[in-house]
């Protein structure tokens, strides 16, 4: 809290933790039509396509926004290549082949290898103005997949949306569980749930025994959701298939029913 605080978040401009949620939210495009915000912090990749593509499976409408400016790859990995267009009301996401709706960088550069050399404030107003500027068609659940660690994206996301909860994502690596625990901590200082635990690239399945495989060391998903109280905690294994089929840009075509248990209780918000 700011010394001599006047309890006015909305009408002062200091920083400090004590400022309200529901003061410091931005409103989305009076077009949009959202129920749900999910945001995907990761120490290393997201999965915020998986969770996408599952609940659309489930009858849900889903969109994502490609909160990672300088490396957008969400288009990519659903083969979508169109740009964006828009007219005087607003911008209007692209659509995947199973109606996910998309907005990402990519979808707006002429050249989708063009190189997106920004600084900070650049990189955060654009992902406000996915917010503030794109018109989200009834969506059920709109996934914000963030850029690996606790800097400016995830900073704004939390001050600045109205995010139901977020997904942590993992791997069972020592230096990643580093910078999980460092997220973690942020969300819980900055009173985000923490909806549940994805540890990414947990094991191998052998295609010859069935035998899990832990290629980067033994799993760390349920001491770390033990440490920090979340539930529940899943793992995705890796798969030869899922990376094949984001090469592709068939990520639709894979089912990955490891994250069924924290699908349901995406499901379960309502």
């Amino acid at each position: 809290m700011a010394e001599n605080c006047s309890h006015d978040c909305a009408n002062c401009s200091a920083n400090c933790t004590s400022r309200t949620a529901e003061n410091t939210k931005i409103k989305p495009h009076l077009l949009s039509r959202i129920k749900h915000v999910i945001g995907v912090v990761s120490g290393k990749g997201g999965v915020g396509k998986s969770f996408a593509t599952e609940m659309t499976r489930r009858g849900y409408s889903c969109g994502i926004l490609d909160g990672d400016i300088t490396g957008p790859s969400i288009p990519k990995m659903f083969g979508v290549h169109e740009r964006a267009h828009a007219d005087q009301d607003g911008i209007y996401p692209v659509s995947t082949a199973s109606g996910v709706q998309i907005m990402s960088l990519n979808v707006l550069l002429e050249n989708e290898t063009d190189p997106v050399i920004w600084r900070g404030a650049l990189i955060t107003g654009t992902v406000q103005q996915f917010w503030t500027d794109v018109i989200w068609k009834d969506i059920d659940y709109l996934f914000i997949d963030m850029p690996p660690g606790t800097g400016d994206v995830t900073l704004t996301v939390f001050q600045s949306l109205p995010i139901d909860g977020i997904i942590m994502v993992s791997s069972p690596q020592e230096l990643v569980q580093l910078i999980v625990g460092k997220a973690v901590k942020m969300a819980q200082k900055m009173n985000v749930p923490i909806l549940g635990l994805v540890e990414n690239m947990s094991y191998l399945t052998c295609p010859d025994c069935a035998k899990k495989i832990e290629l980067f060391g033994p799993s760390q998903a349920e001491k770390t959701a033990k440490e920090f109280g979340i539930s529940p905690a899943v793992r995705l294994p890796l798969n030869p298939a899922v990376a094949k089929a984001v090469d592709e840009g068939q990520v639709e075509s894979v089912r990955e029913d490891a994250i069924s248990p924290l699908a349901d209780k995406l499901a379960q918000l309502g």
